[in-house]
């Protein structure tokens, strides 16, 4: 399994805005599961089906996709369909990273 770097905001900033403030603990676990399934994968998308992500996160399938809704309207990531049955597919984003200066990039 490779060695993934954390970028810092996920955990000092994200998880206690989405947990904390926002009461949204399934958000940040969403969350997290698909930023490391892309990243361990070194892909920048990841089709998977809602019954998959319930399984893989241990979360409901409601809660998948409450918390799928925030996610999009926080703009942490991004939802495609290729037609109304097909599986999402998602794109995690990390809006923070184009604020920041290039030298702590």
């Amino acid at each position: 399994m490779p060695k993934l770097a954390l970028d810092p905001y996920i955990a000092e900033v994200l998880m206690r805005d989405l947990v904390g403030h926002d009461k949204r603990p399934a958000a940040f676990a969403l969350y997290f599961y698909l930023w490391w399934r892309t990243a361990s994968t070194g892909t920048a998308r990841l089709r998977i089906s809602l019954r998959k992500l319930a399984d893989e996160t241990g979360l409901s399938k409601r809660a998948i996709q409450t918390n799928r809704r925030l996610l999009v309207r926080r703009k942490l990531i991004e939802v495609t369909r290729a037609g109304k049955t097909a599986e999402p597919e998602y794109k995690v984003l990390s809006p923070w990273i184009r604020n920041r200066p290039a030298s702590v990039r």
